[in-house]
């Protein structure tokens, strides 16, 4: 497991400083900076000993370019969901949890701190595939940013390599658009599709999954959009050509429309 720091906007050097420092703590080098503040003598200052982290950088404009090619993509947040109306943030995971979930997995993990006054934005979030919270008093719940990242990377530090490959983005984006085809087709309630491909992207995100099994997962579902085709509804153009599912290379001979 590669672990890849995004730091969204940051506000105050000091913090970028602390958190490059906290990073070099517990063995990780890969900073990202969305649009931070600028950085100064006091931030690297804060840095010490890894103010090299900070010099080597990237920065970037947009979230989009600050995941890209990651795996799996983890936002964290202060403030914990208390129904399932909070869907963003139900389920979360803790630190811990998050940790070992990963255990025994390769592939590369974006870890997203958001603002120190507002955090992950709700488009942020729902660029998320999984969400952690750390658990605080109910009195004081945000934490200091540096503070948070400090937890979140001595847990994860302890998380020991492994050899399961996690599946790439672009495999998981497809499994989820052929999900909403088949929730669209199906005449699926309008309103609650958006929550429900959510939900299946929070669920696939805790999963671990492999780019096997989301061929196999894919496959389900192309089938079942066949059948549906088949009994008078309608696949995308082009799309009955591939029939049902392939897995390795092989056809597995069923009809194709007429």
């Amino acid at each position: 497991m590669r672990l890849r720091v995004v730091l969204v906007e940051p506000l105050y050097e000091g913090n970028v400083g602390s958190v490059a420092r906290a990073m070099k703590n517990f063995g990780f080098s890969d900073l990202v900076l969305v649009k931070p503040c600028k950085i100064e003598d006091f931030g690297l200052a804060m840095a010490s000993h890894a103010r090299d982290l900070i010099e080597g950088a990237k920065v970037v404009d947009a979230l989009e370019d600050a995941v890209a090619g990651a795996n799996l993509v983890v936002g964290t947040t202060g403030v914990r969901g208390n129904s399932t109306n909070r869907h963003l943030r139900i389920p979360s995971l803790t630190p811990r949890d998050l940790a070992v979930r990963l255990g025994g997995t390769a592939g590369e993990v974006a870890l997203l701190f958001g603002r120190e006054d507002d955090g992950l934005t709700r488009d942020e979030l729902l660029a998320c595939d999984v969400v952690v919270t750390i658990p605080t008093g109910s009195e004081y719940p945000i934490m200091n940013l540096s503070h948070a990242a400090a937890i979140l990377f001595y847990e994860l530090s302890s998380v020991p390599p492994g050899d399961i490959p996690l599946a790439s983005p672009e495999n998981v984006a497809r499994l989820l658009d052929h999900f909403r085809a088949a929730l669209e087709e199906s005449e699926y309630y309008e309103h609650k599709i958006e929550k429900t491909m959510l939900m299946l992207k929070r669920i696939f995100g805790r999963a671990r999954l492999t780019d096997r099994e989301v061929q196999t997962l894919r496959g389900v579902v192309r089938n079942l959009r066949w059948g549906a085709e088949h009994l008078g509804g309608d696949l995308e153009e082009g799309e009955e050509e591939e029939g049902r599912v392939q897995e390795d290379g092989e056809d597995e001979g069923l009809p194709k429309k007429s």
